[in-house]
């Protein structure tokens, strides 16, 4: 099982996903010298080149010399992230794909038919036109800016504390990051990677989602998104009253170590889901606990069904399941396994 598909083979590559490869290690590069490369003509490069701009892709051009990324970047690449994970996660991969454009990474593998129980699909995107973040929100990503990848399983029986999933993967993508060198990451309750323990910044979030089978296993997709460099493009799109956006470069992650990051990030989540479905949420409960942002902050939570008025009250932590630990203004203390909190302050 070591992924015989593989969307990002050169010869099924779409040309602007090409030339950015071409591009990505941030050197000069003339049209001729691309046109060569990808047997097409100058002309058919430079609207490759035109449609990587659209994308928000920073793309300069010196006469006479040729092209280059403003910035330096990283080509997804299939083949290298199969060669990167360990051995015990390859041997666990039914497919390992990246795709130049898609809609949702969750999506596309939620519409496909399972995997067997402890077996995987991994997805990759360059370009994901409708990323989801919880309660339907949009999740914006920046092309060679930005990873999103999708994780995909079958379990039976379910693991025991489901809710706790999303911890689980919170718990797996800090150690992901700190093993390329990460400072200053936190996780915010229930599903952001997060930067600063005052003043906090959105760096990447979590969607787990369930399908469950007609009979036998239920499909689980795990979705992560990360802002390795956070452009004016998506700082722009924050909704009102959110948290802002930062970019991991801003905590020691170099934005070319793309493929790399990925793999750990497959091989992290991988193993801790393994372990979740055997031993439930108690082997990551300190480690969550030691990364939580939240803990003894003034915040507002809104109920998971939108129907109650949110309440302000002080986040204290989580209890052995992994719900949000809250005490309200009055004193009252409540344990909720779904809601939107918003940090109003450090108040202890």
């Amino acid at each position: 099982m070591n992924g015989s598909s593989d969307r990002s083979a050169s010869d099924a590559q779409p040309l602007a996903q090409r030339v950015f490869a071409a591009l990505a290690d941030g050197e000069e590069h003339s049209g001729a010298a691309l046109a060569e490369r990808a047997g097409v003509t100058r002309s058919a490069v430079w609207k490759a080149i035109e449609t990587l701009r659209a994308e928000g892709l920073a793309v300069e051009a010196a006469t006479n010399r040729g092209y280059r990324l403003a910035q330096p970047a990283a080509a997804l690449d299939a083949a290298a992230l199969r060669a990167t994970v360990s051995a015990s996660t390859r041997a666990r991969l039914r497919s390992l794909e990246v795709a130049w454009e898609i809609g949702s990474t969750n999506a596309a593998l939620l519409a496909s038919p399972p995997p067997p129980v402890g077996v995987w699909d991994v997805l990759l995107a360059e370009n994901q036109r409708q990323g989801r973040g919880r309660r339907g929100r949009a999740w914006r990503a920046a092309l060679g800016d930005s990873l999103c990848l999708s994780l995909g399983t079958a379990f039976e029986p379910l693991p025991r504390e489901l809710p706790a999933a999303t911890l689980v993967v919170g718990v797996c993508v800090l150690r992901a990051l700190r093993a390329h060198g990460a400072h200053g990451v936190a996780l915010k309750w229930p599903n952001d990677v997060v930067l600063g323990r005052e003043a906090l910044a959105k760096a990447g979030g979590i969607l787990v989602e369930l399908r469950a089978e007609s009979a036998g296993a239920a499909h689980m997709v795990v979705g992560i998104g990360l802002n390795l460099r956070c452009p004016a493009a998506i700082t722009q799109a924050i909704e009102p009253g959110a948290l802002p956006a930062a970019g991991l470069d801003q905590a020691g992650i170099a934005p070319a170590s793309r493929n790399a990051l990925a793999a750990s990030l497959i091989d992290e989540c991988t193993q801790g889901l393994a372990c979740f479905a055997e031993q439930g949420f108690a082997p990551f409960r300190e480690a969550w606990r030691a990364d939580d942002a939240l803990r003894d902050r003034a915040v507002r939570v809104a109920a998971g069904t939108g129907t109650a008025p949110p309440r302000d009250g002080h986040a204290r932590g989580i209890d052995e399941s992994g719900a949000l630990l809250f005490e309200g203004a009055d004193g009252l203390r409540s344990a909720l396994l779904a809601g939107e909190v918003s940090v109003r302050g450090r108040d202890p």
